[in-house]
């Protein structure tokens, strides 16, 4: 409720949360301390400011976004695979719940994230390869030549790929240049490409360009994909599942 309070005005006093919420103004200022922690907003005396602006959201906000969604989309991407085959599994809010239900399956899985890494850690059947390279601050994703050395060197049954957008005429895209080459190479080392997504990037393309819909296999989005996208995805060859 804070966060989209933020959304609709920059500034949002303390009293007009406390009012907003049902909560005391103790308990907004806590927070308001969290998300700032968070990189969600900014303090300022007496209030918050919104600090979203066209660019990348920070995990910590979308990991409290769509989580039922989410959930139900990781779930239907884990039904895909089969005991036994090699995965790459990507970073981002989505693809950590592919990672939370993969717990007892019986896998090798390359996580590109330190999220996906710690989901899958207790998982005693899964086989857990980490590519090495630098980490991306905030994101926790593992960056730079190791990493793509590390993908080149491989060769993978799946790749569950999460997205910032999607659409027929520019594909895949991402946010962040560096993290699109180590997607790039993930997609370039498998036999199968998994897309999972929410309905809201199927409209969208961001900033740099990962792979063209010829290159995906499945697509995976949830119930609210507007159907126009849907059809022209199938159109183009590409398996569509909406759960």
């Amino acid at each position: 409720m804070i966060l989209r309070a933020l959304r609709e005005r920059d500034r949002v006093p303390v009293t007009v949360l406390a009012e907003l919420t049902g909560c005391s103004e103790m308990t907004i200022r806590r927070d308001l301390d969290v998300l700032e922690r968070d990189g969600c907003l900014r303090r300022v005396r007496g209030a918050a400011v919104n600090m979203l602006t066209g660019e990348e959201t920070p995990f910590p906000l979308r990991a409290r976004q769509q989580v039922e969604a989410k959930r139900r989309l990781g779930a239907a991407v884990a039904g895909m695979l089969d005991d036994g085959e090699t995965v790459v599994l990507d970073s981002g809010t989505t693809t950590l719940e592919v990672a939370r239900s993969l717990a007892d399956r019986r896998l090798t899985v390359l996580p590109l994230s330190l999220h996906g890494a710690d989901a899958l850690r207790p998982a005693e059947r899964v086989r857990l390869v980490l590519p090495g390279g630098d980490l991306r601050a905030g994101e926790l994703t593992f960056v730079g030549p190791l990493t793509e050395y590390a993908l080149n060197t491989m060769r993978f049954d799946t790749v569950v790929l999460g997205c910032c957008g999607l659409t027929v005429r520019d594909g895949v895209t991402a946010h962040d240049l560096v993290e699109a080459q180590v997607k790039k190479a993930a997609v370039a080392a498998s036999a199968r490409v998994i897309a999972v997504l929410d309905h809201a990037k199927l409209v969208r393309t961001a900033f740099a360009r990962v792979c063209a819909v010829a290159e995906v296999d499945v697509v995976v989005t949830d119930r609210d994909a507007p159907a126009d996208q849907v059809d022209q995805l199938r159109q183009a060859g590409v398996e569509v599942h909406c759960v």
